[in-house]
């Protein structure tokens, strides 16, 4: 995917395009990026995104905004596995949040991002006071020659879906009301730093992730599968993870990622890993003393297998008692929806 910071260079190409923050990217993201994809093949355009950095939340007021769900990084790669081709970042700073609704038309998604036709969410405003609205992006619309589509929100068992959704079901531990919003565990990805060496002193050694953000979406004790510590189509690794300050410890004053992987012991430095968060297990405690730690973690490494044992027995006894089916139909392979870009 080719990615552009700011508004300096136009678009390689005309292009489908969806805006929004993306944060999470969750089955309401995907189905609006589902959609852009098919406009994009059927129309011989660029499926492409504008997002934003800072969240605009972020920039009006940093006190009181949402934690993030996913990194810059992490929303590009997730989008671009939705199938867009091209993203444009844009620094949401003064300058752009006072650009009217007109000159946000005409100079970012005319002039740089070559709009030829805009899916946008149903609740979507942009401009200065958030004065521009769906009516205004149609009517620029049938005057420039692009054709605006609002797509209605997607909802899974009586429940919009949304990123606050999802912040929600995190802070609350709900991690399968989470998955089931995201339409895939939550996860995390980050590179494995030196740490202060106290859980190989205690006797479980841990890979450790600083967290980008001060405020983690989730945090406490889980269960964990790890993924980067293989090949390509390799399985998951198990563990038990803390997200948190280490109340018991040296208190950080940056949230840390601490895994401790099942039967594994090599040296991982450096290596960029994706940890996703299956089941809680309970909130981070201070303790007494590194005793009483280390019995505690002890017991949450014993919760964390008889979860993935559970699991793995469910999942057999599933397979077994499941019939012999045969499909006589075939799919052509999806066709590439538009040509690299170089």
């Amino acid at each position: 995917m080719l990615v552009h910071r700011g508004f300096s260079r136009p678009a390689p190409a005309d292009t489908a395009l969806t805006i929004g923050n993306f944060d999470g990217v969750h089955l309401g993201h995907r189905a609006l990026l589902a959609r852009l994809g098919e406009v994009a093949h059927a129309r011989s355009l660029l499926p492409s995104a504008l997002t934003f950095e800072p969240h605009p939340r972020e920039y009006f007021s940093p006190e009181a905004a949402p934690t993030r769900l996913s990194t810059l990084r992490e929303k590009l790669e997730m989008i671009a596995a939705e199938g867009v081709r091209f993203a444009c970042v844009g620094r949401f700073n003064g300058a752009l949040a006072a650009l009217s609704a007109d000159d946000f038309i005409r100079r970012v998604l005319i002039d740089t991002l070559r709009v030829r036709h805009l899916i946008i969410g149903d609740d979507f405003r942009f401009g200065a006071d958030r004065a521009g609205d769906f009516a205004q992006l149609a009517a620029a619309g049938e005057r420039h020659g692009f054709i605006v589509e609002a797509m209605h929100s997607v909802v899974v068992d009586g429940e919009r879906v949304s990123s606050s959704g999802v912040r929600d079901a995190l802070d609350q531990g709900e991690l399968d009301r989470a998955e089931r919003l995201l339409g895939r565990p939550y996860a995390i990805d980050g590179r494995i730093v030196h740490g202060q060496q106290l859980g190989r002193r205690l006797g479980f050694a841990t890979a450790n992730i600083l967290i980008k953000h001060d405020r983690p979406p989730l945090r406490g004790v889980f269960a964990v599968e790890v993924k980067g510590l293989g090949g390509p189509g390799s399985a998951p690794l198990a563990g038990v993870a803390n997200l948190g300050v280490r109340p018991s410890a040296d208190r950080q004053t940056r949230p840390l990622l601490e895994t401790h992987l099942f039967d594994f012991d090599r040296d991982i430095y450096g290596a960029h890993l994706r940890v996703r968060f299956l089941k809680k297990l309970r909130d981070e405690m201070a303790f007494p003393s590194l005793d009483a730690l280390r019995a505690q973690i002890g017991r949450d490494i014993a919760a964390a297998r008889d979860f993935f044992a559970a699991g793995r027995a469910a999942s057999a006894t599933i397979t077994a008692n499941a019939p012999t089916a045969f499909s006589t139909s075939s799919q052509s392979p999806t066709a590439p929806l538009c040509p690299p870009i170089l």
